[in-house]
C-alpha cells in the first residue's frame, strides 16, 4: 500500500515551518499560504490520477486484463448453461447446427438446436439427463432442431453420399416430414447414452423411432408407458 503523496508532502511542509526564525516569519506566513494553495490543488488532482494508476495494475505489478475467465469456464456444458459465444458460432447455430467448437447438452438452451424444440421433449430429456448423470452417463444432443434450409441441406449431402433420393431417404427426412424441422425430434451420443436411454427412455415417454438410427428419439408415449415397435428406418 502506497502513502497519499500529497499528504507526505504536507507532512514534511509542517515539520520544516516551525524551524524558521523570528526575522522570517512574515515570509513564512506567505510561504505557509503557498503551500497550502498548492497542496489543494495537488490534493484534488492526485486521487484521480492515483486511481488511473491503480487500474493500470494488477496486484502483482503486471499489466490488468480487462476479463479475467477461469481456465476451464467453458468446458462441456451444465444446467442453465449460459456461456457466451462469438458471433460466428451464433451464425452457425442458426438454422439448428452445433457450433464447432462445443458439444451440446439438453440444457444449452441458448442454442436454438436446443431451444426450438417441442417444450414437452425438452423437459424429458433433460429429466432423463438428470438421472442417466446420476449413473455415470452424459447426455450430448448431436442434433436436435433444423431449419427446413439445413433439412434439405442434409438430404441433399445424403444423396449424393448414397447415389439416390431413395437411400438417402432411409436416413434423412424431406423438410416437409422431418420431425427434427417440427422440434419433436432430438438424436443423442454418445452410445452409452444411446443404450442408457433405449432401456430407459419409456419413463419419460421417450423412444427410439428407427432400427437404423439407435440416437433418434421422440416422445411417442406418456411416461412410464410402453414405446411401440421402431420403424425399419426414416423412410417407414
Amino acid at each position: 500500500m502506497h502513502d497519499n503523496p500529497a499528504k507526505s508532502r504536507s507532512a514534511t511542509a509542517a515539520r520544516r515551518l516551525p524551524g524558521r526564525t523570528a526575522a522570517g516569519a512574515g515570509a513564512g506566513a506567505v510561504l505557509v499560504v503557498a503551500l497550502a494553495v498548492t497542496w489543494g490543488l495537488t490534493t484534488r488532482s492526485e486521487p484521480a490520477a492515483h486511481a488511473d494508476a491503480t487500474a493500470d495494475r494488477t496486484p502483482g505489478g503486471g499489466a490488468a486484463t480487462a476479463e479475467v475467465t477461469p481456465e476451464g469456464a467453458d468446458a462441456g456444458s451444465d444446467e442453465g448453461s449460459d456461456a457466451g459465444s462469438d458471433k460466428g458460432d451464433d451464425e452457425a447455430a442458426e438454422g439448428g447446427d452445433a457450433p464447432d467448437d462445443r458439444q451440446l447438452t439438453p440444457f444449452d438452451t441458448r442454442y436454438p438446436a436446443i431451444a426450438r424444440l417441442d417444450e414437452r421433449l425438452l423437459k424429458a430429456v433433460q429429466q432423463a439427463a438428470r438421472d442417466a448423470r446420476d449413473d455415470g452417463i452424459e447426455f450430448r444432443v448431436t442434433s436436435g432442431w433444423r431449419s427446413k434450409e439445413h433439412q434439405q441441406r442434409l438430404l441433399d449431402e445424403g444423396i449424393e453420399k448414397y447415389g439416390s433420393a431413395e437411400k438417402a431417404r432411409q436416413f434423412v427426412n424431406t423438410p416437409q416430414k422431418s420431425t427434427h424441422v417440427s422440434g419433436k425430434a432430438v438424436d443423442i451420443g454418445p452410445t452409452d447414452a444411446d443404450d442408457w436411454l433405449i432401456r430407459n427412455g419409456s419413463d419419460y415417454g421417450l423412444c427410439q423411432v428407427y432400427n437404423n438410427e439407435m440416437w433418434h428419439f421422440e416422445l411417442l408415449t406418456r411416461p412410464g408407458g410402453t414405446c411401440p415397435a421402431p420403424l425399419s428406418n426414416a423412410a417407414g
